[in-house]
């Protein structure tokens, strides 16, 4: 089971020409992430970067785009966890508009300190909700184990 949210697009998004420019994509990206690990992991980023001394920063971003979305386009933001590793966790966030595919953005998130910025394995209930999520998103490619990259 995937998560979706839902965005509207706002005169604030869009370039002079009505389209959305492109790096607003990637706060309703983010802004998409943080939704998902409040709502659905149940772990906020206000807990995790503020309480917890620890964060969850994008390591990669690798966005396709397929078509323009325009001011009042209505989105839909569908994200799947794909790939969980001791200290990293990657995503992918399919956007759309009535169907019509507007982005394609694979991530790589990792767990870190911040006091020494070094990855740092996911704390046990925030891993088992993860695992739960990719369970219910049907991913059987779920691994345990570092990424190739070393995140």
């Amino acid at each position: 089971m995937s998560f979706t949210t839902t965005r509207k697009v706002r005169f604030e998004h869009c370039d002079p020409a009505g389209i959305v420019f492109y790096p607003r994509y990637f706060e309703m990206l983010n802004a998409c992430i943080e939704d998902w690990f409040d709502a659905r992991l149940g772990h906020s980023f206000g807990a995790i970067h503020v309480g917890g001394g620890h964060a969850v920063p994008t390591a990669r971003c690798e966005v396709r785009f397929s078509a323009p979305s325009r001011i009042e386009d209505r989105l839909a933001l569908v994200l799947r966890p794909t790939r969980l590793g001791r200290s990293s966790l990657d995503l992918r966030i399919d956007i759309s508009s009535e169907g019509e595919a507007r982005l394609h953005a694979d991530f790589t998130l990792v767990h870190v300190a911040q006091a020494t910025g070094r990855p740092v394995g996911w704390p046990a209930p925030l891993r088992a909700a993860i695992e739960t999520e990719i369970a219910r998103a049907g991913d059987a490619s779920l691994t345990q184990g570092e990424a190739p990259h070393g995140s």
